[in-house]
């Protein structure tokens, strides 16, 4: 399962040797004696070891964006944009994890004495990561849950081993002690009993709506809490411009990012009439231009985009696009002439194609943006700030960014609503998600 397939040109560089039973339940093994550790260090010796993490990120820069490029094929400048992030966010949650954990004092209307919330770790967390952010995706749920004292087994994409080894070599490196962090190269079988086990007490995945579906089903079986970051659709809604040109420069940098490879990546353009023929012709012009040449993460995935895109076509779309499909190679492409009754209008695009949508008007615009199964991110661009603020509001989203992209920070929570998932990671949420919040009541 677990092998390093170079998507530019096929080539199978390294494979590595899937887990045995006795392997899986070793890394379980030690991730629970570990939880001693969680709950006996202090905040600030955490603190200083996510410190430490991100500094060795930071050192290991070249060689983290070299095994990115080398098993996803992200071209090598946002690969290295990857790595920094994850610098930002283990520096983030050193820098705040104290004030996060702080007890908190509640006031007591009920009777005499005081009472206190104190946060705790809830012990060991199964992490399923997927493969187009393989450094980022970590940190995000490692951190805070480290910072809280969890102890974590991570499973990480089949496509991605080299880079999973390599981040275990960084946390031990750090002085994480032993099963504080562990890789483990596991099937879905096996993941499958972990998620059972009763020593592990929650789960974070990234991913599929069926992985989703599926690890929830065993969790919720074993009473077991879930986060899950699934797909996304995300509507790029433009309803007035003073600068069409800077508007679809922020278009396609939200389309083309990593690709087109990512779950929050705009993927549905919706633009009200006056503006939508301007648009479409600059952002097609632009988007064909600027693609970056990068393949996609293997053939099957260029394979089902291939597949989409047809289905497009053969329900009456148009698609606006230069260059063949060449392995793993797709050429950036604009669909137009959809309406939210095309399938393809429900599905999400995972690469450089875009949908455009016309609009009537700012409620027709929303209802676009919102008929969708997902609900990750959104964008919102006027230059009415009061309009600006009434369409966030009606945005089913979990996140809504107003006349920019790129805007996202580790100080930012993420994730989103509908079959996005649920949960939070990132900022003072993503702390929250797996800590026992225990109330402990002094009467006198």
């Amino acid at each position: 399962m677990y092998a390093v397939i170079d998507p530019a040109t096929g080539e199978t560089v390294e494979t590595y040797p899937t887990a045995t039973d006795a392997e899986v339940a070793a890394a379980v093994n030690a991730a629970h004696q570990a939880v001693a550790w969680g709950r006996t260090s202090s905040v600030t010796d955490r603190s200083a070891l996510l410190r430490r993490l991100g500094d060795l990120h930071a050192e290991r820069r070249a060689e983290l964006a070299e095994s990115i490029v080398r098993e996803m094929g992200k071209p090598r400048e946002e690969a290295e944009g990857e790595v920094d992030f994850c610098v930002d966010i283990y520096h983030y949650y050193a820098d705040h994890a104290e004030e996060f954990l702080a007890d908190e004092r509640l006031d007591v209307t009920s009777g005499p004495g005081s009472a206190v919330l104190r946060r705790s770790p809830v012990g060991v967390l199964l992490g399923i990561m997927p493969w187009n952010f393989p450094a980022y995706q970590i940190a995000r749920f490692a951190a805070p849950n480290l910072a809280v004292g969890n102890t974590i087994v991570l499973k990480h994409a089949p496509q991605c081993p080299g880079t999973a080894a390599l981040l275990e070599k960084l946390f031990l490196q750090a002085g994480f002690p032993a099963g504080a962090y562990v890789n483990v190269y596991a099937t879905n079988e096996q993941i499958a009993d972990v998620i059972a086990d009763p020593r592990v007490q929650g789960v974070s995945l990234t991913g599929s709506e069926r992985a989703g579906a599926a690890v929830a089903e065993i969790a919720g079986r074993n009473l077991k809490k879930v986060v899950l970051e699934l797909g996304g659709s995300d509507p790029f809604v433009l309803l007035s411009t003073d600068d069409l040109d800077a508007v679809v420069e922020s278009a396609v940098a939200a389309r083309l990012d990593n690709t087109g490879q990512a779950c929050n990546a705009a993927k549905r353009f919706v633009v009200v009439a006056d503006l939508y023929d301007a648009f479409v012709e600059k952002f097609t012009a632009r988007l064909l231009a600027d693609q970056s040449g990068a393949p996609l993460s293997s053939v099957a995935a260029a394979d089902n985009l291939e597949r989409q895109v047809a289905a497009a076509v053969a329900e009456g779309a148009t698609l606006h696009a230069e260059g063949a499909r060449n392995g793993a190679h797709y050429p950036a492409g604009v669909l137009t002439g959809l309406t939210t009754e095309h399938a393809t209008a429900r599905q999400e695009l995972f690469g450089p194609v875009a949908m455009v949508f016309r609009a009537t008007d700012e409620e027709d615009a929303v209802r676009i943006a919102n008929d969708t199964p997902y609900g990750l991110g959104s964008y919102v661009f006027t230059t009415d700030p009061v309009q600006a603020e009434r369409v966030a509001h009606h945005i089913e989203a979990g996140m809504v960014f107003v006349n920019g992209v790129g805007a996202e920070g580790a100080e930012l929570s993420f994730g989103g609503v509908k079959r996005s998932g649920f949960g939070r990671e990132l900022g003072r949420p993503g702390i929250e998600e797996f800590v026992n919040k225990k109330l402990i009541r002094t009467v006198k």
